[in-house]
């Protein structure tokens, strides 16, 4: 009997239930809690593992374009205080063509954006205008929220103005350079090939420091995918 009546119980329950909710619509509502800020990684943060070890739990990114008419190209442009030149956004010459930017898109939420700001060290943090943002693939792109990239900032100087470019003291590592395009071939070939077209400010100052670098495919598997000084040697284009 008392089975009985608590199955009874759960009936009347199910169809109060049901009753009250016969009438909403579900079309159109988002899920409670979705983020508002956003990132823009054009560098190593396209590269999952790097971008990772900086948030607070794995973030899945999305492939984005940046326009070419926000103003900015990507170049061998911020150097580290531990020795080379990494990627950053610079201003366009006045005689120099456009390009647009292949990056990821990825949200940011709790403490992990103050956690960015202190690995982009040298960078300054720019909001980016909705409209200047390409998404690459089926993905869409957060329709509210502020969206944010890290520009090299000269003391004194607008970000990504007076910027340095890679020198004997300060090379292009091969190693960060793996890691950026190993990131890119996430995405595929195709993306992983438009970060190198993309991308300005190439220099003969470039060091092959990858562990046994005579046997790269020992720790880097993707090798053969991956530049080269030898594909650079004669491209030492800058502004």
């Amino acid at each position: 009997m008392m089975i009985l009546t608590r199955a009874l119980i759960q009936v009347a329950l199910l169809v109060v239930f049901a009753g009250s909710v016969q009438g909403n619509e579900f079309w159109g509502r988002k899920l409670p809690g979705q983020p508002t800020q956003f990132i823009l990684g054009y560098g190593s943060l396209i590269n999952s593992s790097s971008r990772n070890a900086t948030a607070s739990q794995p973030i899945a990114a999305i492939p984005v374009r940046l326009s070419a008419s926000f103003g900015y190209v990507r170049g061998w442009t911020i150097r580290s205080p531990s020795g080379f030149t990494a990627l950053g956004l610079r201003r366009r010459g006045a005689d120099e063509s456009g390009k647009s930017i292949n990056s990821v898109l990825y949200p940011v939420e709790g403490n992990d954006m103050a956690a960015f700001d202190a690995r982009e060290e040298g960078y300054q943090r720019v909001e980016v205008p909705l409209d200047q943002i390409q998404a690459m693939s089926w993905q869409r792109l957060p329709e509210h929220g502020k969206i944010w990239v890290y520009i090299p900032v000269v003391p004194g100087q607008e970000p990504g103005v007076g910027l340095p470019l890679p020198s004997a003291a300060y090379p292009i590592l091969q190693s960060y350079l793996d890691l950026v395009i190993e990131g890119g071939l996430e995405f595929g070939a195709d993306y992983a090939r438009e970060i190198v077209a993309s991308t300005v400010d190439w220099s003969a100052y470039w060091l092959n420091d990858r562990p046994l670098a005579r046997r790269p495919w020992v720790y880097t598997k993707e090798y053969v995918a991956i530049p080269s000084k030898a594909m650079y040697a004669g491209s030492t284009k800058s502004r």
